[in-house]
């Protein structure tokens, strides 16, 4: 996969917003990796922001809709993962200012 579809990708997933947060996956640093093989099936590996977190399956749909609009992809799996943990470091500059977190 070159960087160019990785980049599509991740612009899809800019969409995803985290309905507690209010800001997009992408910058919450939720998303730690993206792929698509030659099959069209695309695997996203992301975490939440806590293991009890009642909306992951909203996300998890939410992730595969986005997915589902670039020609390219056939399929999404979407693997949560709790290592490395999220925290609030693993947010961009723009979801820290848009939430007031320092």
């Amino acid at each position: 996969m070159d960087q160019d579809m990785k980049d599509s990708m991740l612009g899809a997933l800019e969409n995803v917003i985290d309905p507690e947060l209010g800001i997009d996956i992408v910058n919450l640093g939720l998303v730690y990796d993206v792929e698509l093989d030659d099959e069209g099936l695309a695997t996203v590996t992301m975490t939440l922001t806590s293991m009890g977190c009642p909306l992951g399956p909203v996300i998890v749909d939410q992730v595969k809709t986005a997915l589902s609009e670039l020609p390219e992809v056939k399929s999404t799996n979407v693997n949560i993962v709790w290592n490395p943990p999220w925290s609030k470091d693993k947010m961009s500059r723009y979801a820290k200012l848009a939430l007031g977190v320092r």
